[in-house]
């Protein structure tokens, strides 16, 4: 859409090649494409609607080595498509530091209502994995906490990444397929039409931000966010109280959120049922608070848990050891929902 509408120069960038998998989702690629890098399929595609547009294609996977090659050009806006965590951490920090706009796409996975795809600062994306654990990172790792425009859906993702199994039909270890380390190798459902829309949008909020159109995306609002600052603001009280400061403090409110709805299901770390997650949660997480699983690592979101008062206090006078020990079940439960909330964060 960008070059249909008259942008007159574009660097496509893209490691990967076209497969069979994503042709219900690529704009361009046929079957005869398939195997062929997919920046080339773009560039030989575009060239066959606008050949005087300046179309440069590299077969690159982004990095600190590649960074100068292709960020050097000063570009009027860098729209940012990965998926890979590390990978996409590296390039938003870098256009900060630049000074390059950017709009970035988080995830389109799992999701197939279109109707609740936003616009709107990275600090304000809920309900997506991908952008919670960028945003983590960004601020763990670069001292970013905003500023960065994203697309995102409001949609919590309708599935999960699928159980890997190799060809013997036995689970195995992914990262033993893996192309490049850290790009995953498993599947998750992509309905072709939500990144089109998302592809959409993004041309849209280009064309409008080069145009110098003024467009009031619609605002985002969470009714429930003062509940979890509340316990945010609790925990930090706490941990003043317990260790003389708050500095071991490493989740922001929206980080709460996920800790207290997507491990916890807002009760007590103690209770083994999960109980639905609505307004009437607020009766007992009234009664809680967020305290640290493991006392000598800091307070994130993978050595969180949420407990009743009177539990907290007996939880803080005993040793992990202890717990291992006099309650196994309860022990490996607690750490397998927190070794999921470490892989969710890339911690």
């Amino acid at each position: 859409m960008l070059l249909r509408s008259g942008i007159g120069k574009l660097l496509l960038v893209d490691f990967d090649q076209v497969s069979v998998s994503s042709l219900n989702r690529h704009a361009v690629a046929t079957r005869a494409d398939v195997g062929i890098p997919k920046a080339q399929c773009l560039k030989e595609h575009f060239l066959s609607i606008f050949p005087e547009c300046q179309i440069e294609a590299k077969v690159l996977l982004y990095d600190a080595s590649t960074e100068e090659e292709i960020l050097s050009g000063h570009p009027d806006f860098v729209l940012d498509c990965i998926d890979n965590i590390d990978t996409k951490v590296a390039l938003l920090a870098a256009c900060v530091r630049r000074g390059l706009k950017v709009l970035s796409a988080t995830g389109a996975g799992a999701r197939a209502d279109p109707t609740r795809i936003r616009i709107a600062d990275l600090r304000q994306s809920t309900n997506d994995p991908l952008s919670r654990a960028v945003r983590h990172r960004l601020r763990r790792d670069h001292g970013i906490e905003g500023g960065i425009t994203v697309v995102f859906s409001l949609e919590k993702p309708k599935a999960k990444l699928l159980p890997f199994k190799g060809p013997s039909g036995e689970e195995e270890n992914p990262s033993d397929y893996q192309i490049l380390p850290g790009f995953r190798v498993r599947i998750i459902p992509v309905l072709g039409t939500i990144p089109a829309i998302f592809g959409q949008v993004m041309a849209s909020y280009v064309l409008t931000q080069l145009a110098g159109l003024q467009v009031q995306t619609e605002p985002i609002v969470n009714l429930d966010i003062d509940h979890y600052r509340m316990l945010h603001q609790r925990l930090i009280e706490h941990e003043e109280s317990l260790y003389g400061t708050a500095l071991q403090v490493q989740v922001d409110v929206e980080e709460v959120m996920f800790v207290v709805k997507e491990l916890w299901h807002g009760r007590s770390a103690r209770e083994p049922f999960a109980k639905d997650v609505g307004r009437g949660m607020w009766r007992s997480v009234n009664e809680l608070m967020l305290v640290r699983w493991d006392q000598e690592k800091p307070a994130s979101v993978a050595n969180l848990i949420l407990l009743k008062f009177k539990e907290a206090e007996e939880h803080e006078s005993r040793m992990l050891e202890d717990i291992k020990e006099r309650e196994p079940e309860y022990f490996v439960r607690v750490t397998s929902i927190l070794k999921r909330a470490e892989l969710e964060f890339g911690l």
